[in-house]
């Protein structure tokens, strides 16, 4: 069972909205914690594919190496966290509404922790994720259906 899970219907075709959401350069556009992404290799995204994810939580900047580990286009995607003291797993899938013009984003958010990690995880990385993850995905939708970055 993940530890969070949110979900929002986005007026975008799955395609468009999966290309959009699986493109790590974006993260900064709609998730308020992303501070940057670098990728750790010049090729196109794929399973295997690694990045550098900085985010803030709290007032301290913290980098953890991701890992693509499924590419379902356009309908999931999964990447979880290799290394650091939190490591984030996220799964994220997309349901066509209607005649396919409109989406249902869902992700599904959880962390493991290792060392400093423990505590962090439970006091201060799960209850921010819990807060700012609906914000993202209405920034997701805002930024999808109005171009507002």
């Amino acid at each position: 069972m993940s530890a969070i899970k949110e979900s929002v219907d986005i007026s975008r075709r799955p395609e468009d909205v999966y290309s959009y959401v699986i493109d790590p350069s974006h993260l900064p556009e709609w998730q308020e914690s992303a501070v940057s992404v670098v990728p750790l290799d010049d090729t196109p995204l794929g399973v295997g594919s690694r990045m550098v994810v900085t985010r803030r939580v709290g007032r301290r900047v913290f980098p953890m190496t991701m890992e693509v580990v499924e590419l379902d286009p356009p309908r999931s995607w999964h990447m979880r966290g290799i290394d650091g003291p939190v490591r984030g797993d996220v799964h994220g899938t997309i349901e066509p509404l209607g005649d396919g013009d409109r989406s249902r984003v869902t992700l599904d958010l959880d962390f493991e922790s290792h060392g400093r990690g423990k505590l962090l995880v439970p006091l201060v990385v799960r209850p921010q994720a819990r807060k700012e993850m609906p914000r993202n995905e209405q920034k997701l939708k805002d930024v999808l259906e109005h171009g507002a970055a």
